[in-house]
């Protein structure tokens, strides 16, 4: 169900959601803007989704039903054939007696008859969010090798619809990267998930060429170069959706290798509030955003999430007073009302040289995908001190390292000290499927196993999650990714210690006497809370 602008006034202003006055001021902001009114809404933190689907519930009489927090198992998906499910965007939310409970996000007394006399078996309606309804229908997929048999069988246009298969069911799965790998007979095809490499499916190697070729002229490669590595970009779409694809081919004993990676649209919807940030830590992330001029850095290895929680950064600024400038390599996602700009080496556009005729555009705020080295440092450092809102990604392994390694690089302690006002550490971990997930008491000794230091951080019986495993999961027991992280915000005492161009330990000492908890520690906290594992946490950080 898809609703004008006009009827989410009504509803959110009728049900006393919004007052008809804010609601004015928002059409005001967004006028001439290509972006939606409710995702403006939900990037600012005015309303929910949830709240949305809520009032829009209410509006149509209906009771809501939530399948984002409380997904329904594959069993109850697959009591609705595939064709009437996609037809009427239906799922199963919950089975009474006798009676099932179906989320749609068209609800009426004509549905409802059309699906008992379907299904045989007494209905109920709930309303949903199309949004929310949409990624339940992945469980009606058949697997890669049994569509890739089907497409065979026909001999025709074999490599478009293997390509098509392999990038629909990527996207359905929400998968960061596509791996195509030549093996001595076949290909095999694996997907990253929530950070962790899976099999997808493999292809005999005679159709490998074609497949290749196809993806080489698609990202503007050169398709009679087999021994040098190349890199391009595409963007796919299709009726169910679209994402931009960065291209990677290098040669192996075995042929060409490739690796796709997806920039999906479904990444662009995060907020604020979708990261994993802690009450406490998100407040001081807004606060410190919300200044005037001053640096904000975010730290973190490769695939640690920087340039999504930077992007949240944005989209939580974004408003028609301010004039936003990125240099970005590459430009990930593109935000309706800010001026990205792409790096292109090639054309002798830099980052310092990018950098330094945005601060000529004039900016109110500056995004720089990265600093890399001693000039750009220098050239940000300068725009936050002459009244410029700067936000980039640095690599380090921890907040208090940040500091040091900025010094290394020549930043004059002096100017740091004046400009650096937040510094954020940052990693992923996988999520606990919300389908699978069950508690279980754990002992302090065994504990122990994992952890030596256990009982610095845990009781002598405690209460554990884990994912057991499900269709909703892959059987993984985890399903999505959260962030932890470590926050240091400057204060007098930190800033005055940068001027003696201190340790990381010096650093982390006064930090923590400001308040500041290590990455390892959220991690716990999440642990505890049931959202991860010890094993997760582990995975990506240690404990001081």
């Amino acid at each position: 169900m898809t609703l004008s602008t006009k009827k989410i006034k009504e509803i959110l202003v009728g049900q006393k959601y919004l007052s008809a006055k804010a609601f004015e001021k928002m059409e005001v902001e967004l006028r001439g803007r290509k972006v939606s009114l409710t995702d403006h809404l939900i990037s600012k933190g005015i309303i929910t989704k949830d709240i949305l689907g809520q009032a829009i519930a209410e509006y149509l009489d209906f009771p809501y039903a939530d399948v984002n927090t409380n997904t329904p198992s594959p069993e109850k998906i697959l009591l609705i054939p595939q064709k009437l499910a996609e037809t009427y965007n239906a799922v199963v939310y919950k089975q009474e007696k006798g009676k099932l409970i179906i989320a749609t996000d068209q609800p009426s007394a004509k549905l409802q008859s059309i699906l008992q006399d379907s299904l045989k078996q007494t209905v109920e309606l709930n309303f949903s969010l199309l949004e929310d309804i949409e990624p339940l229908f992945i469980h009606y997929r058949k697997s890669l090798a049994t569509r890739f048999a089907q497409i065979l069988e026909k001999e025709q246009r074999v490599a478009p619809e293997i390509i098509e298969e392999i990038f629909a069911d990527a996207l359905a799965y929400k998968a960061s990267d596509i791996h195509f790998e030549p093996r001595e007979k076949e290909v095999v095809i694996r997907f990253r998930v929530d950070g962790i490499l899976h099999e997808a499916g493999r292809i005999n190697k005679d159709f490998y060429d074609n497949i290749l070729n196809r993806i080489k002229v698609q990202a503007h490669l050169r398709t009679d170069e087999h021994f040098s590595a190349q890199d391009g970009a595409f963007r796919y779409i299709s009726d169910e959706a679209k994402a931009d694809l960065r291209v990677s081919i290098v040669p192996i004993i075995d042929g060409e290798k490739v690796v796709i990676r997806l920039l999906a649209e479904y990444v662009r919807g995060f907020t604020l509030n979708d990261l994993g940030f802690s009450g406490e830590k998100q407040k001081i992330l807004e606060r410190v955003a919300k200044k005037p001029f001053g640096m904000i850095i975010v730290g973190g290895p490769t695939g640690s999430g920087k340039s999504t929680t930077l992007y949240a950064v944005l989209k939580y600024l974004n408003s028609p007073e301010v004039n936003i400038a990125t240099i970005e390599d590459p430009v990930e996602y593109r935000i309706a009302g800010v001026n990205q700009i792409q790096v292109n080496r090639q054309a002798g556009l830099t980052f310092t040289k990018g950098l330094r005729s945005i601060v000529r555009q004039d900016p109110d705020i500056i995004l720089v995908g990265e600093i890399r080295d001693k000039e750009t440092a220098g050239i940000s450092v300068n725009a936050a001190l002459t009244g410029h809102l700067m936000l980039s990604t640095f690599h380090a392994n921890d907040a208090a390292t940040s500091i040091p390694r900025l010094l290394h690089m020549g930043v004059e302690p002096f100017l740091l000290s004046s400009t650096l006002e937040l510094v954020v550490s940052q990693r992923l971990v996988r999520r606990l499927c919300e389908h699978c997930r069950v508690s279980y008491p754990e002992s302090l000794e065994n504990l122990k196993k994992r952890l030596p230091e256990a009982e610095k951080y845990f009781q002598a019986t405690n209460t554990m999650y884990k994912g057991k495993g499900c269709i909703s999961c892959n059987q993984s027991g985890y399903r999505g990714r959260t962030g932890i992280f470590e926050l240091i915000e400057m204060t007098p005492e930190l800033k005055e210690l940068i001027l003696t161009n201190p340790s990381r330990e010096q650093l982390w000492a006064v930090a923590k006497q400001g308040g500041s908890k290590p990455l390892f520690d959220d991690g716990l906290d999440k642990v505890k809370a049931g959202m991860t594992t010890l094993e997760e946490v582990l995975r990506v950080a240690k404990p001081e």
